[in-house]
This record gives structure tokens, sequence and C-alpha cells, in this order.
């Protein structure tokens, strides 16, 4: 986010999220980037889900100002709220959306108003993203592949069950640690690639003792516990749309 902002040269940005460790540490996160790029916070406050008036938190953010606000929320929650009400007063016309703000009903609540905001969400266009969206289409119960973290969710769950059958056990203290080991596979690159669809596969693999390299949907590397490395879409809502501008 911080790099979308600055190369749209905006300047300053207020911020607010939900009031949870999830917006929390969004918030942060994005508050100390686009600081180490120069950006001014004008205001970085919480808010609440789950309220039916967002006016006192939106005029605090209005007071404060900035070139556009940035909503670290969801976007069926208080993220929409603080949305509708900043339109609503005039205060911002223009948002930064990032991850928990993208889905299809957030511009069909807001209407043409969105259109223009922009952001960023986890995503990739790697040869495991093109097989999932299509298994997607082609399925029993079809599913959009392509929609937020849908490929980040299906290879979470993989890592899980392969860990399992590396460490032979359902115990999450036992198996947590076979995670890096699958993600990433041999420092020498000899393990086989594991795509969408290919689980069966894998899981024959580690029965037999053969090291495999979990690629997925995501392209997926982990760089530590609990933290991965991957690409994003960049995007910006046109026409009721969350148009893909670039993945980087």
């Amino acid at each position: 986010m911080a790099d979308i902002l600055t190369e749209k040269g905006v300047k300053s940005i207020a911020l607010t999220y939900t009031n949870n460790d999830y917006g929390k540490g969004l918030a942060e996160a994005i508050a100390t980037a686009f600081q180490a790029k120069g950006g001014v916070i004008t205001i970085n406050a919480a808010h609440e889900d789950g309220k039916a008036d967002y006016s006192a938190e939106v005029a605090a953010l209005a007071s404060a100002g900035g070139d556009l606000l940035v909503v670290a929320g969801y976007l069926d929650q208080g993220g929409k709220g603080i949305i509708q009400a900043a339109l609503d007063t005039g205060a911002f016309t223009q948002f930064g959306l990032p991850g928990g703000m993208v889905g299809d009903s957030l511009p069909v609540a807001i209407g043409p108003a969105l259109d223009g905001s922009y952001g960023q969400v986890a995503g990739s266009d790697s040869a495991g993203a093109a097989i999932l969206t299509e298994m997607g289409k082609t399925a029993a119960e079809p599913f959009d592949a392509t929609s937020p973290y849908s490929m980040e969710s299906y290879d979470a769950a993989a890592l899980i069950m392969l860990a399992m059958q590396a460490a032979k056990s359902t115990d999450p203290k036992v198996y947590k640690d076979k995670i890096l080991e699958i993600a990433n596979g041999p420092a020498d690159g000899s393990g086989v690639k594991i795509l969408p669809g290919e689980i069966g596969k894998a899981l024959e693999l580690i029965a037999e003792g053969k090291a495999i390299d979990y690629d997925g949907a995501s392209g997926v590397t982990l760089i530590g516990p609990g933290e991965s490395a991957g690409r994003y879409r960049q995007f910006e809502v046109k026409g009721g749309v969350y148009e893909t501008v670039q993945f980087r």
C-alpha cells in the first residue's frame, strides 16, 4: 500500500483500522512503511465494527485531513460504514483499500462513488493460480478461485494436510515443524514441485520418503514461522469492479 500511495503522488493519509489484532497490525505496517517513504499520517484511529453510526469517527478523520483515507477494516463491517459516512459528509471522496476491504459486495453497497479508489490484496498470476482458477470453473460445485484469499486458503489447507503426512501426526505441536520443509523443499531444489490438483500425488511422494516443494496456487514461499513471501494484486475500482492494474 505504501508503494502504491507513493507512486500515485499521495503525500498524506488519514488512517483508520478495525479494532482487533488484524486491524492494528495492518495499520501499523501501513503507517510505518508510508512514513519510511516520507509520507505523513495525519491520524491513525481505530473504529469498532457493528455500529450503526460512524459520524463521530469520520468527523475526527476529516478534522485531521489527508490526501485520502486508508481504511484497514472489513468490507461488510465498520470499513463499509466509515466509507459511507465519509462520502455522505463529503469528508473524503477517495479511499485506500487493503486486503479486508476487497470483495464484490463493497462496490454494490457503496455504488459509483467508490470508483477511483484503489489498493491491493494477496494474489498471484502464477501457473498454479491459473490451474486452480480452471479447477474452480469445472468443479462439481463451481467456485471463484480468483476471489480474495481463495488461493491462499487452498494452499494453507494443503500445507497442513501434507505436513501431517510428513510428521505422521495430526497434532499441531508436532506437524508445525514440517510446514517450512513442505512449503520450500530442499535447499538444493531437488523437491518435486506440487501444484493445485496434485495433493494426492504429494501425499504418496511423502509416504515414499521423497522430498516435495509445495508451490500451490499462490507460489508459496515461507520465510519464517507464520511469514510468507509472495505476490499481490494491485487494483482500482472501475465501474463497480475491482479491476487488476498489475501483479507485484
